[in-house]
């Protein structure tokens, strides 16, 4: 799996990052960096929870971040 990250930088000087793939995976952060780990980060629980769920196909698996 291949996710695309989009950062954009907010008038209140925070960044947004989005995983375009799943639907509403988006965090704010202070900066550029942050904005990227967190959402990083959420899209992982998000995975694990849909293959615990068993809505994710159980098989191996190799996830790839690119930020755009």
């Amino acid at each position: 799996m291949q996710f695309t990250i989009e950062t954009e930088q907010e008038n209140d000087g925070r960044w947004i990052a989005e995983i375009m793939e799943i639907p509403g995976v988006m965090k704010y952060g202070n900066d550029r960096h942050e904005a990227i780990a967190l959402v990083e980060a959420l899209a992982l629980r998000v995975m694990a929870e849909r293959i615990e769920a068993r809505e994710q196909a159980i098989e191996p698996i190799s996830i790839s971040f690119a930020a755009a």
